[in-house]
């Protein structure tokens, strides 16, 4: 397991360098940041005094070295909006995105394994052609129409819930739904066929004629190996909440996290806060795949971690 681990830390090493690689040449050699970063109005010394200051008057492989040892030391500087260091507002962000994607998603494989089982008992059921039906339907909406119609639902017209902002525990409610609801139709989708695949086994045949409990059988042993394309689509669902719905779902709801902080860099042009979001996310996802690893042998003994 320590040197399975070790394994998987340098592999994810290896991803972050590549992340930070293509983060220094898209900000570095890809035009001018002095020029995106300055109001065009900016005058010769000025620009002249920011490219100092950002240590971008030096030679770019002086700049590389430098950029890598500030990453080392999760020194990305300044930002330039909030003038304030970039990684004390990532970390400041970051537990509302994940507070976000973890209850979303998490909400979605809760109620993704009954009603994915219930639809595998009777293929082509009622049961069955329902959970489908609604399924494509949750696939087919956008995310953002989404949750502007559950704004303009339950709080314009119903008054029950507030449209944004985390004042109260029930200001979560309507980002989490709309996070949930895309990758919930997802995940009922993977469980029913898998569920359908390991109840035509024969050890479920074998185990109902030995008499033991509908719920030990289905909800025990077969429901236990479909669980793996179960866990892995969870994972890469929660990838995805992390890495790209929390951008979209956290604007409609001006929910204050990684996401909507990483739109407002843009459009303030502020690229070294953009560089510790986009550090951190690459972070995030390699220890999600990491706990994913770990969730398989946890699941399934008879995978080996090598």
């Amino acid at each position: 397991m320590g040197r399975y681990f070790l394994k998987r830390l340098w592999h994810g090493v290896i991803v972050i360098f590549g992340v930070t690689i293509i983060v220094f040449v898209v900000t570095r050699l890809v035009g001018d940041p002095v020029k995106v970063m300055l109001p065009l109005e900016a005058t010769l010394e000025q620009r002249a005094a920011f490219e100092k200051r950002l240590g971008l008057d030096r030679p770019i492989p002086v700049q590389f070295l430098e950029f890598m040892g500030d990453i080392a030391r999760l020194d990305f500087g300044d930002s330039l909006w909030q003038h304030r260091p970039a990684m004390e507002i990532v970390f400041e962000k970051l537990p509302l995105t994940l507070e976000l994607a973890f209850l979303g998603i998490g909400l979605a494989f809760v109620l993704a394994i009954p009603l994915g089982i219930i639809a595998a008992l009777r293929p082509g059921g009622i049961s069955d052609r329902s959970t489908v039906f609604v399924s494509l339907i949750g696939l087919s909406v956008p995310q953002f129409w989404l949750g502007l119609l559950l704004i303009v639902l339950f709080a314009v017209q119903l008054h029950w819930l507030p449209t944004s902002g985390i004042a109260t525990p029930a200001h979560i409610i309507l980002p989490a739904v709309t996070m949930a609801l895309p990758a919930l139709a997802r995940l009922v989708m993977i469980v029913r066929s898998s569920m359908i695949d390991e109840l035509n086994q024969q050890y479920v045949k074998t185990g109902f004629a030995k008499g033991l409990p509908f719920y030990r059988v289905v909800g025990v042993h077969a429901m236990r190996n479909a669980a793996l394309p179960v866990v892995t689509l969870s994972g890469w669902e929660l990838i995805r909440a992390v890495a790209g719905y929390s951008v979209v779902v956290e604007t409609v709801f001006a929910w204050p996290g990684l996401g909507l902080t990483a739109i407002r860099a843009i459009e303030r042009e502020d690229l070294v806060l953009l560089q510790a979001i986009v550090f951190t996310v690459a972070m995030t996802v390699v220890l999600i795949n990491i706990l994913m690893d770990i969730a398989y042998t946890l699941i399934d003994p008879r995978l080996k971690l090598a």
